[in-house]
């Protein structure tokens, strides 16, 4: 970060938003999911006017939920820009190569297998559980790795609890926003919108104000490569599939592993097998 500089990526899921708890509000074609969206981009802006109140001097958002193209643009803070659509070379962190400093993750969720509520890692249908050099992760946890390859730290993240819970060990120095409580993959107890909204609002700011106070308090340590990726798979015929490339060993009926160089590439895989998945839907 140059002087005081705090250019922002806004990453913006839809799975740990207040409110959000069945898959339907999650998918596009139905009442539920149109009014989940606008809690999604309602979140987003209140995320934004914390970190332009801290002194934030550019923010960019990136739609990071299924195609990549749920926030509202028409309603979106007039001060952001969008990076929306797929498919994506940077996937949820499209964006964080251009003289990005920070990355804050909003409405994100568990891993797989997770406790939390609507807990998946990339693609329910395809993917069981996910390590990466040795650690079990989630989407905030394969992210936060492939930004900090990109010199930025994570400094924000807002979820519920399950998701806090995993992800507060990875990014010990992020200020965090709990916006509702798991009791099951369904269900749970949550802010109202209103209310997320406020607190979002508040710790976004909080969050800004201590990185530009003292940036170095935000450490990026980089997953040091090569990394081998281990990926448990949701049936036998997704691991006959994936075994088709060549990169990719067996190692038992439903697990596949590779080498990474870097984070990133293995975040590229993954996605890739997610894109493959669709023709045994």
């Amino acid at each position: 970060m140059t002087g005081k500089r705090a250019n922002i990526l806004v990453s913006v899921d839809i799975e740990g938003v207040a409110g959000v708890f069945h898959v339907e509000q999650t998918r596009a074609g139905n009442g539920e999911y149109e009014r989940a969206r606008r809690w999604m981009t309602e979140e987003a802006n209140a995320v934004i006017r914390g970190a332009l109140a801290a002194g934030a001097t550019g923010i960019k958002v990136n739609d990071s939920h299924g195609g990549f193209r749920n926030l509202l643009p028409d309603l979106l803070h007039p001060q952001a820009r969008m990076v929306l659509g797929k498919p994506r070379v940077l996937g949820m962190m499209g964006g964080v190569d251009q003289e990005i400093d920070a990355v804050m993750l909003v409405g994100y969720h568990s891993r797989a297998r997770g406790r939390g509520i609507l807990a998946h890692t990339t693609n329910s249908f395809a993917f069981a559980r996910v390590w990466l050099g040795g650690q079990e992760m989630g989407e905030a946890g394969l992210y936060g790795a492939l930004a900090a390859e990109h010199g930025v730290p994570v400094i924000f993240g807002s979820g519920d609890d399950a998701f806090i819970e995993e992800n507060q060990p990875l990014y010990p120095h992020a200020v965090f926003a709990e916006t509702k409580k798991a009791y099951g993959a369904n269900s749970g107890d949550s802010l109202t919108p209103q209310q997320s909204c406020v607190l979002l609002e508040e710790r976004a700011r909080q969050a800004v104000t201590s990185l530009l106070a003292q940036p170095a308090s935000m450490p990026v340590l980089p997953l040091r490569g090569p990394l081998r990726c281990r990926l448990q798979v949701q049936s036998v015929a997704l691991a006959d599939l994936f075994s088709q490339l060549p990169i990719l060993e067996r190692s038992d009926n439903v697990t596949v592993e590779f080498d990474a160089p870097t984070a990133e590439y293995a975040v590229r895989v993954l996605n890739s097998l997610s894109a493959m998945s669709a023709m045994l839907r």
